[in-house]
């Protein structure tokens, strides 16, 4: 019997009981929609998380002091108080590194900033020029400060978004005003551009920016850098980079060979490969849980096929009396089993793929619908068609006929 008419005999034994055949379909519909669903939001905040590591600056080295140095009695030292980090240290890595091609020093302090009547919360962060580059953060107003700013200990400074919505009035320009950072005077010379919430669900918009000298010597009184950031030549760098400062470090501590590093260096590739493989955990986690849904629905399948078997026993042995093989019949209801489930699927993608649409609309979590999901999710729904329809089809080519027509 021609493939053809066999899907023919299929398709009017479906349109026959159109209800149960949705019935059904509904386990695999259900299945398929969790799981490109749930596959959605992993990888929609897999990619979210790159895209806002990424936005701090892909190829960014961060270099700090190693907090897990003690003091007297054992008690660990707060990273900002140690003193493992000078300029010295900078110059080293300015002269010496052939893979990093910017890097800045940096300290920050904590404050109340003030215009006027009006006063934010905020940190201020001291760095060279060179930090803007690193972080790929550009200006929206003004113009930032130069290595002549820095030289001096100049008092300008850089505002975020966060700062300029808290200090200052709707439309007000803040380029040019003063404002004080405790009590320390600053002019506004430039507006950052808004980057929104980092990884961490911190507002990176929430920051002022000056150069370090100013940082260090007028609010800090300190000699020393807390933190160094540093920019490879690009992403597939920054392993061979973090070497490189690494081995710069040690020599430029003095650090001998069976010494601890007393610094730490951290690459932007690596909180992405960290952040990647827990959400590729989770979104594999929430997969594995939404297919439970195409196991119950094959077993649907499966019972359904049986019933049946057993309802057209008697056309069962009709068709064989009149020349139809055993392989016929099973080929026959496994094609029955088979649409049911690619059937279940295809609505099972578009259920998916909108239920996608809708988390993204009214709960803002991103998502994305990737291809292979929708390309897995057919695979599986013919797999399960097969595997869940075998059985009860080759049950139906095996009757004998005489039986099957004497069968009530």
């Amino acid at each position: 019997m021609k493939l053809l008419n066999l899907i023919r005999i299929a398709l009017r034994a479906l349109q026959r009981n159109k209800l149960r055949a949705f019935l059904t379909m509904l386990g695999i519909i259900i299945g398929v929609a969790a799981v490109i669903a749930m596959v959605a939001i992993g990888q929609g905040s897999k990619q979210s998380i790159q895209d806002q590591l990424s936005s701090m600056g892909s190829n960014m080295i961060t270099i700090r002091p190693n907090s897990n140095q003690t003091v007297g009695g054992g008690a660990r030292l707060d990273a900002s108080s140690l003193q493992s980090l000078t300029l010295d240290d900078i110059k080293a890595i300015q002269k010496q590194a052939t893979y990093i091609t910017a890097v800045s020093p940096a300290v920050q302090s904590r404050g109340q900033v003030i215009n006027g009547a009006l006063n934010w919360p905020t940190t201020i962060q001291g760095v060279s020029p060179q930090y803007l580059t690193i972080r790929n953060w550009p200006l929206k107003d003004g113009i930032a400060f130069t290595q002549d700013h820095v030289n001096t200990a100049d008092k300008v400074c850089l505002i975020g978004q966060t700062v300029v919505e808290n200090i200052f009035g709707a439309g007000e320009d803040p380029v040019g005003k003063i404002i004080r950072f405790n009590k320390i005077p600053f002019k506004v010379i430039g507006v950052l551009s808004e980057k929104g919430e980092n990884a961490f669900g911190q507002d990176q918009d929430d920051i002022v920016i000056a150069p370090y000298t100013t940082v260090q010597k007028r609010i800090l009184a300190i000699p020393y850098i807390q933190n160094i950031y540093a920019s490879a030549v690009n992403e597939s760098s920054s392993a061979l980079a973090t070497a490189e400062v690494t081995d710069i470090l040690r020599a430029s501590h003095k650090l001998k060979a069976t010494d601890d590093d007393d610094f730490l260096v951290r690459t932007q590739a690596e909180l992405i490969s960290t952040f990647s493989s827990t959400s590729e955990l989770l979104t594999v986690l929430l997969a594995a849980i939404a297919g439970i849904s195409l196991v119950v629905g094959g077993i649907g399948i499966m019972n359904i096929m049986y019933v049946s078997v057993t309802e057209r026993t008697k056309e069962i042995g009709l068709r064989m009396s009149i020349g139809a093989r055993g392989v016929d019949i099973l080929f026959q209801f496994l094609i029955e089993a088979i649409l049911i489930s690619i059937t279940g699927g295809i609505i099972g993608v578009v259920l998916g793929i909108t239920a996608s649409r809708l988390v993204t609309l009214f709960l803002s979590w991103p998502t994305l619908v990737s291809r292979s999901s929708i390309m897995l999710s057919f695979m599986v729904c013919a797999i399960t068609g097969v595997f869940f329809g075998y059985y009860p089809a080759q049950k139906a080519s095996r009757l004998d006929p005489i039986d099957a027509l004497r069968y009530e």
